[in-house]
């Protein structure tokens, strides 16, 4: 199973200008996470010093007992051993065939010989669904493979954790579909711990465990998906709904009162078209997770999850615990009927997994 990330108190700037603050939360192992914030609020910042790529001013970042802000090189170099991280445009050496860009890692920092190398390259190339394309170059593919090029890299020393920087950014919806069903399936093999950088609001509702939201030099919310997903808190809220009203602007905050004056026109206002809102946006209410393809193992992350959720209901207003019953009620009847599925089917394609993915519906 992945490790655990423990953030606590982390605070970033450049010169005077603050990125965020005294941000605390934990990354729970094998799950799923999710960072949202509108552009410009230091998500790939984030990312960037969870692997120790840049050093925050304060706070901790304890993983297996060490702490990856404050440590020596040598332990951080031995620590990021334990991550894959897939960059936002898939970052391949483009003098390199795919097969040379999965293997570099491997030849980098395992004395493996080059079958035991080709063995892995391979695997990898099909649990990402690139077989037979080894030998082409990166400028030979289109940008949704070289993305997913770049995970089969991000994966190939089996890390422990996985880094997402908006894998989703350039892809066409059918092809968002395909990856979010890829991340579900890779976790449910792995079970690795993911952290995904997006702004899609259809995979932040439909593939993670656990939700966060940095807004205004700060984290707003981290918590399991539901809890964010029936959250009242005005940014979230109008992150998760793509609504224009809230204190989210254009290109800045707004000022108090012009979000006094947007909220209040809510009040009483029918709820949004369940297909309304851009980027993925499906109104209100909590759908169900994306599932395994039939034939892969149940996703452990998601009982661990469920069981968080139920332990904290009472906690929660009396709408939200309705809503969180309704949709932990169906995702438990989807789980029954894909090991129900699974035991007569094998592991799909990438090509069948995503299209029956889409065909439901989901993502």
């Amino acid at each position: 199973m992945g490790v655990e990330v423990a953030v606590h108190d982390l605070t970033k700037s450049f010169g005077k200008q603050i990125i965020w603050g005294d941000v605390t939360l934990t990354l729970p192992p094998g799950e799923v996470s999710v960072m949202l914030g509108p552009s410009g609020t230091g998500k790939s910042v984030f990312l960037k010093s969870l692997i120790g790529l840049l050093k925050p001013d304060k706070g901790s970042i304890m993983i297996r007992d060490v702490d990856i802000a404050r440590c020596s090189e040598h332990k951080l170099y031995e620590t990021r051993k334990l991550f894959g991280v897939l960059f936002q445009d898939g970052a391949l050496f483009g003098s390199m065939n795919l097969y040379d860009n999965i293997a570099f890692p491997l030849r980098e920092h395992t004395r493996k010989s080059e079958k035991e190398i080709s063995n892995i390259v391979l695997e990898k190339l099909e649990m990402v669904g690139l077989s037979g394309t080894e030998k082409k170059l990166p400028g030979e593919i289109s940008g949704g493979m070289r993305k997913r090029a770049g995970l089969a890299r991000a994966l190939v020393l089996d890390p422990e954790i996985i880094l997402f920087d908006e894998p989703d950014s350039g892809l066409d919806p059918v092809r968002v579909a395909y990856l979010n069903q890829l991340i579900i399936d890779l976790n449910a093999q792995t079970d690795a711990t993911f952290l995904i950088v997006t702004h899609d609001i259809g995979t932040a509702r439909t593939v993670p465990d656990n939700l966060g939201m940095l807004f205004r030099r700060e984290l707003v919310m981290f918590g399991p998906r539901e809890v964010l997903l029936t959250s009242e808190e005005p940014v979230v809220k109008q992150f998760l709904n793509g609504r224009r009203e809230g204190p989210i602007g254009m290109s800045e905050e707004k000022d108090s009162a012009q979000v006094a004056a947007e909220l209040a026109s809510l009040e009483g206002a029918a709820p949004p078209h369940p297909m309304a809102a851009p980027k993925g946006g499906i109104g209100g209410g909590v759908p169900p997770q994306i599932q395994p393809s039939p034939g892969l193992p149940e996703r452990k992350a998601a009982g661990r999850r469920q069981q968080r959720v139920l332990d904290m209901l009472h906690t929660l207003p009396l709408a939200a615990q309705e809503a969180i019953r309704a949709v932990l009620d169906q995702e438990h009847q989807e789980e029954l009927e894909a090991r129900e599925a699974s035991r007569g089917a094998s592991a799909p394609s990438w090509d069948s997994a995503a299209t029956q993915h889409v065909s439901s519906g989901q993502g």
